[in-house]
C-alpha cells in the first residue's frame, strides 16, 4: 500500500512539472513575440499583416512631438520662425532716409490737451488798418501788377493812379492847376483893390477864401501828379488787406480803392455751437490752420491770449463767438478763413503722436514704426481726439515704440516694393 502510494505520488509531481515547464514555454514565447510587434516593425511581419505606410494611428502620448516635425519641414522650406515674424518688414535704407529728410518719435504718455474742432476766421483790430480813398475822378491804374491782397505795403507808398486826360469831362488835375491859378489872380488883384479901399473887407475875405481852398487842393494832388495821372499812396505800412477796385475801373473822389491793415496784432474769431458752452469757460487758448496753408500755429507760441467768448448767440444764429488775440510773426493774412481747435481741459498720461505721422486707407488710420536701421513696419491705430497739432491714440501703439513723423509718404512708397536686403537678419 505504502508502495503505491509511493508511486502515485511521483507520477502527479512530474505530471505537475510538465504542466508548469509548458505554461513558462508559452509566457516567455508570448512575451518575445509582444516585444517584436511592438518595437520590432519587421517588413514581413507588416506585409502579412497588410498594414501600409502612413496607416498608423498616432494617439496622444504615442511619443511622436509633431510640433518638432512641423517646425523642421518649416526650416526646411526657409520658414524659419525669425523670417515669418519679419515677414511684413518694409526695407528702407539709411541712405533714403537722410535723403527723405526722416524723423522719428519715441512713444511715452504725457499731457493731451482736449479739442473742440470748428471754423473761425483771422481779423484785423480796430484801429490796426486804414480805407484807401480816391483823391480825384477818373481811371484806376495799380502802379504795380504785383499789388495784390496780402502784398506788403510801405507808408508814402504808390497803390494806384487815376487819370482823366481821356475823359470827356476833363483831367481833374488840369482843371485844379487851372483853378488854383486863376484864383491867385484874383487874390493878388483884390489885395491892391482892399488897399486902396476900393472893394470892402468882407468881399476880399470872400477871394482869399476861394484862394486858400484852391491852392489847398492843388498842394494836395500836386506832390502825388506823374505822367501817368495823380498817385494815391497808403499813409501806413502793412499789407494789402483787399483791393476794392478793379483795374481800368472809373473812381470818383473819396470812392474807397483798398484796405491796409497793420498786422501787428491780429484776432482770430471762432464760433462753437450752444451745446459747448459749458466747456467755454475752461477754454484758454487755440491752435488753428489756415485755409491757403498747412502750417499749424499755436497761440501760445504767439502771444496768443483769449480777448472774450459770447454769453449768447445772435438773433439769427445758433453759435457763440469766441475771440483771440495774438502778434502777426507769420505769413497770416486778415479775412483769412481756418479750422479752429479750441484747447480745454489736459489729460494727463495719454499716449499721441503728431498729425504728420497718420495716415489713411479705405477708413483704417496706419503709422510707420521704425524697427532697426534700415527695417520699418506698417502698424494700424485707432484714433482719438484731435487738436491739431497731435492725435491722441487709443490703441496700436505701446510705450517704447519709434514712430516715424517725417518721410512717411516716402516709407509708404518703400512698402510697395521693398524686399529685405541680404544677410538681413534680427
Amino acid at each position: 500500500m505504502i508502495n503505491r502510494i509511493k508511486s502515485f505520488s511521483t507520477k502527479s509531481t512530474l505530471k505537475y512539472s510538465i504542466v508548469f515547464l509548458t505554461m513558462i514555454c508559452v509566457a516567455v514565447f508570448t512575451g518575445c513575440k509582444g516585444k517584436t510587434d511592438e518595437h520590432g516593425h519587421a517588413a514581413d511581419t507588416h506585409a502579412e499583416a497588410g498594414e501600409k505606410e502612413g496607416e498608423h494611428d498616432h494617439s496622444e502620448g504615442d511619443g511622436h512631438d509633431h510640433s518638432k516635425d512641423e517646425e523642421g519641414v518649416k526650416h526646411e522650406k526657409g520658414e524659419s520662425p525669425e523670417n515669418s515674424e519679419h515677414a511684413d518688414e518694409i526695407a528702407f535704407s539709411e541712405k533714403q532716409a537722410k535723403l527723405a529728410g526722416l524723423t522719428t518719435e519715441s512713444v511715452s504718455p504725457g499731457t493731451f490737451y482736449n479739442a473742440i474742432k470748428t471754423s473761425g476766421q483771422i481779423q484785423a483790430p480796430q484801429g490796426n488798418e486804414v480805407v484807401i480813398a480816391a483823391t480825384s475822378n477818373g481811371i484806376v491804374s495799380f502802379t504795380n501788377s504785383s499789388i495784390t491782397e496780402g502784398t506788403a505795403v510801405s507808408a508814402g507808398q504808390s497803390i494806384v493812379t487815376i487819370s482823366a486826360k481821356k475823359l470827356l469831362e476833363g483831367d481833374p488835375a488840369a482843371k485844379t492847376k487851372i483853378a488854383y491859378e486863376t484864383a491867385l489872380k484874383e487874390y493878388k488883384r483884390a489885395e491892391g483893390l482892399a488897399k486902396d479901399q476900393i472893394i470892402s473887407t468882407k468881399e476880399f475875405e470872400q477871394v482869399k477864401l476861394r484862394y486858400e481852398t484852391a491852392k489847398t487842393t492843388y498842394d494836395a494832388q500836386a506832390s502825388n501828379n506823374t505822367a501817368k495821372g495823380v498817385s494815391v499812396t497808403s499813409p501806413i505800412s502793412g499789407y494789402l488787406k483787399n483791393r476794392l477796385v478793379s483795374q481800368g475801373e472809373y473812381v470818383s473822389v473819396g470812392q474807397a480803392i483798398a484796405t491796409v491793415s497793420q498786422n501787428k496784432r491780429l484776432q482770430l474769431r471762432a464760433e462753437v455751437t450752444e451745446s459747448n458752452f459749458k466747456i467755454l469757460k475752461s477754454i484758454k487758448t487755440a491752435n488753428f490752420k489756415l485755409s491757403y496753408d498747412k502750417t499749424v500755429y499755436k497761440l501760445s507760441d504767439l502771444n496768443g491770449k483769449l480777448l472774450s467768448y459770447g454769453k449768447s448767440s445772435g438773433d439769427n444764429t445758433f453759435y457763440i463767438p469766441v475771440t483771440f488775440e495774438f502778434d502777426n510773426i507769420g505769413d497770416i493774412i486778415p479775412g483769412a478763413f481756418a479750422e479752429v481747435y479750441l484747447l480745454s481741459s489736459p489729460q494727463n498720461n495719454v499716449i499721441s503722436i503728431p498729425v504728420s505721422s497718420i495716415t489713411e486707407e479705405q477708413g483704417l488710420f496706419f503709422v510707420y514704426l521704425q524697427l532697426d536701421a534700415e527695417g520699418y513696419k506698417k502698424q494700424e491705430v485707432e484714433l482719438g481726439e484731435n487738436n491739431g497739432e497731435r492725435v491722441h491714440i487709443l490703441s496700436g501703439l505701446k510705450v517704447g515704440d519709434k514712430v516715424v513723423t517725417k518721410g512717411v509718404y516716402q516709407v509708404k512708397l518703400a512698402a510697395t516694393s521693398s524686399v529685405m536686403p541680404e544677410g538681413h537678419n534680427h
